[in-house]
């Protein structure tokens, strides 16, 4: 069952702008609608958005804590799990899931994703970092223009691709 479940993480800044609140919010909510399970560090900003959004639609949150108290989760959070970890807790957050999508965010972010794609986990950007590589753009976060797309984008990369023949 576990194998089979879509897990999604949604990553983002602890402080977000309004306009990152309610993208992070929709995406928790297609997430919901779709089945999906969200996973995010549990805090504010952005997780706390998109927690909000998933939860609003019925759908499982899961929050991995950098800290030891799992009161330390935001409320929209049905599954809190401290790790005493710290910013370490980031690798946790995306081997946790088949598919990454960022929205907005800072360095913490930029680690997040930097951990998903070494790790060749998927990562749909969402009004968020964009690399370069020796001065040519580096096309290793798939653009999302709004929510709905990067749900859809994250849904397809997580389905298990099936076999020919």
């Amino acid at each position: 069952m576990a194998d089979k479940q879509k897990i999604i993480a949604v990553i983002g800044g602890g402080q977000c702008t309004k306009k990152e609140a309610r993208l992070a919010e929709e995406v928790g909510r297609e997430l919901a609608k779709q089945g999906a399970l969200l996973v995010c560090g549990g805090l504010g900003g952005v997780m706390e958005a998109a927690c909000r959004g998933a939860s609003a639609e019925g759908g499982t949150t899961i929050g991995i804590l950098p800290g030891d108290d799992r009161k330390a989760a935001n409320p929209h959070v049905q599954i809190a799990i401290a790790t005493g970890m710290g910013y370490a807790r980031n690798i946790a957050v995306v081997k946790s899931a088949r598919v990454v999508i960022a929205v907005g965010g800072s360095y913490g972010t930029l680690s997040e994703i930097s951990y998903a794609l070494q790790g060749g986990i998927p990562v749909i950007g969402l009004n968020t970092w964009s690399l370069s590589r020796n001065g040519k753009e580096d096309k290793s976060i798939i653009p999302a223009q709004n929510p709905g797309e990067a749900v859809d984008k994250a849904l397809d990369l997580a389905s298990p691709k099936k076999r020919k023949g």
